[in-house]
């Protein structure tokens, strides 16, 4: 079969997207070759046809087992023999994996990298017939990167050691310049072909808000948005687990992760969102990467993250089935404090040099710099990220909280010179909560009476202690002044801004967005259309899917896509051949599923038509 033939047969497309076909062919053609493509622009059939179409067995390397269990049951639902090894794999499932991928059964077998160096991996690989290595998520290789895993500094080692080097083929939706020569470095890629078809996600609407309290700004959006399906980020585990508590005692239907819970707890969470049980998954980053659930509708941050890497990342896993989708985040004054105390405390570079350790830490420093511009919201925040991984353009998205909504702007200078004059001459020992109760010469706050003497104590007793802490919390924002961690305490501290605003009369204005119409921004691709479709229709056939995939113990979106029911309604087949014309569906699924969704859509159709 022709490449063209293998994309129609096994995962019923017509033709490819844009980069698709000249990565497809470069492997085919035995070239090393490194892609970054944004999420939801079909990275894994990249690979996947190529490892259909060559003989033997292709080596897919992911880091995470979600990831490989749910493209592996993907790949299985249109009729593909694959397997993954994994540490979660049983030792008598790993023996029967293990001979049949001896035996050449698999054309696609992933593995996580920790598998690469142990004994019985490395005998199985010297006797099977391994058609290509694939490296999935390969920005875990750099320590630029913001997913870095130490794991994948062994695979260089690993490929090197076949007799026959295999073709590498590398994969990622997000890295910048710097980071991609990492890869290519790291991984010992030959002469690679590099492919970058853009960082772009026109689906996506991206938002900066800068609520007084963003757990009401949470509240707000999901009784808005009850339906849809979505992620709140969080930074810490305490602010997952508080979120969550607040939100399930208040009646939401939200599951929690991150990596402070049990591996059984972590497991059933993510099994509760997937399967749709839970329609919101509240979670730290040790959540997402490769999480391939299509419908997610919108990714709250309820915390700046440190970087643009990241923060693009976890904010692309909203949309991946081409639909409009929203990534809000929510930015808080302690928000910067928290990245810089992870800054500067790191926990992954125990065996770095100390001259690495500073490098790596001014790296860091600067990337939160340019996550601080991104969340002031002054400029297109699509041009802002477009621009940030080298992607010229002078146009504003038109999609997008700054250029959807009007700006007003306030003069604070005053205060914020109050603020500042209170933190210097208390010698930047008091926290954010203690400020405000000394700029308010609030007596009974329990500080030291001594401060009582000071020139300043009281300065702003016309306003309330929280008024004084949005004002505080802005001037952390905007990067006017910072915290430092001390024994457990969050200190308020000076910077270069500070002083700039104390004895320069630099300017401080609160730039406030109100609220603008979104734009209706699509991708056009071959299964996504901005056709009208029957509502009816599609939610009968959600329901549909619903029961076969629990009958199958699947997440809905493996059975078939939202995008793929939608072309059903506009297409409304009623034969086996028709059918086959519909986006996303192929020989096995026509197969397996035909029957009954034409059963569904054939008495529908007689029902309207009396």
């Amino acid at each position: 079969m022709t490449k063209t033939e293998v994309l129609s047969r096994y995962f019923g497309y017509a033709s490819f997207r844009g980069g698709q076909e000249e990565i497809i062919d470069n492997i085919l053609g035995g070239r090393d070759v490194l892609a970054v493509m944004p999420t939801g622009a079909g990275k894994s059939l990249c690979f996947q046809i190529p490892a259909l179409m060559k003989e033997g067995t292709a080596l897919i390397i992911s880091p995470l087992i979600s990831l490989m269990k749910d493209q592996i049951a993907a790949l299985k639902e249109n009729g593909i023999s694959a397997e993954t090894l994994n540490s979660s794999t049983a030792s008598e499932v790993s023996r029967e994996i293990y001979g049949k991928a001896a035996a050449g059964e698999y054309k696609l077998l992933y593995v996580s990298p920790e598998k690469l160096d142990t004994p019985g991996f490395i005998r199985l690989v010297s006797v099977m017939n391994v058609s290509m290595v694939c490296v999935d998520e390969a920005h875990c290789v750099s320590q630029w990167g913001q997913d870095f895993r130490s794991s994948y500094l062994k695979i260089a080692q690993f490929i090197a050691s076949f007799a026959k080097r295999p073709t590498v083929a590398a994969f990622t939706a997000t890295a910048t310049q710097l980071v991609r020569e990492d890869i290519v470095r790291l991984l010992e890629l030959r002469e690679p072909e590099i492919t970058v078809t853009g960082f772009d996600r026109p689906n996506l609407y991206f938002e900066v808000q800068k609520p007084k309290s963003k757990l009401n700004a949470v509240r707000k959006y999901l009784d808005s948005h009850i339906d849809n399906c979505g992620i709140i980020y969080c930074s810490t585990r305490k602010g997952a687990d508080e979120l969550y508590s607040v939100l399930t005692a208040e009646g939401y239907n939200v599951s929690k992760y991150h990596a402070g819970l049990d591996p059984e707890k972590r497991r059933l969470s993510q099994e509760h969102f997937v399967m749709d049980r839970a329609k919101v998954m509240i979670a730290t980053n040790a959540f997402g990467m490769g999480i391939d659930k299509s419908d997610v509708s919108f990714v709250i941050h309820y915390n700046m993250p440190g970087d643009i890497e990241s923060y693009y990342q976890e904010a692309g896993r909203a949309g991946r089935d081409g639909e409009n989708a929203e990534c809000i985040l929510l930015c808080g004054g302690r928000d910067v404090g928290i990245q810089k105390y992870f800054i500067n405390n790191p926990s992954d570079n125990e065996e770095m040099s100390d001259e690495e350790r500073s490098r790596i830490k001014q790296r860091r420093f600067r990337m939160l710099n340019h996550m601080i511009a991104y969340s002031s919201g002054e400029v297109c925040l699509r041009k802002y990220i477009l621009r940030y991984f080298g992607e010229r353009t002078d146009e504003n998205c038109g999609n997008c909280s700054v250029c959807c909504g009007e700006r007003k702007y306030s003069d604070i200078t005053v205060s914020a010179q109050k603020v500042l004059s209170a933190v210097a001459r208390t010698k930047e020992r008091l926290t954010i909560d203690e400020i405000a109760d000394f700029l308010r010469g609030d007596e009974k706050a329990g500080l030291d009476p001594e401060l009582m003497k000071i020139k300043t104590f009281g300065i702003m007793n016309n306003l309330s202690h929280r008024k004084i802490r949005e004002i505080i919390d802005y001037l952390l924002r905007e990067n006017v002044a910072e915290t430092d961690m001390t024994q457990g305490r969050s200190i308020l501290k000076l910077n270069d801004n500070s002083r700039n605003v104390l004895f320069h009369n630099k300017r401080v204005r609160i730039s406030i967005a109100q609220a603008g119409e979104k734009a209706d921004k699509k991708p056009k691709t071959e299964d996504v259309s901005d056709e009208p479709f029957d509502e009816a229709l599609f939610n009968l056939l959600k329901n549909l899917r619903k029961t076969v995939a629990d009958k199958k113990a699947v997440p809905a979106f493996v059975v078939f896509s939202d995008a793929t029911l939608r072309d059903m309604c506009r297409k409304r087949p009623l034969t086996n051949e028709e059918f086959l014309q519909v986006s996303g569906v192929g020989m096995k699924k026509l197969e397996e599923y035909g029957p009954i969704f034409l059963k569904a859509i054939n008495l529908f159709e007689q029902k309207i038509n009396g």
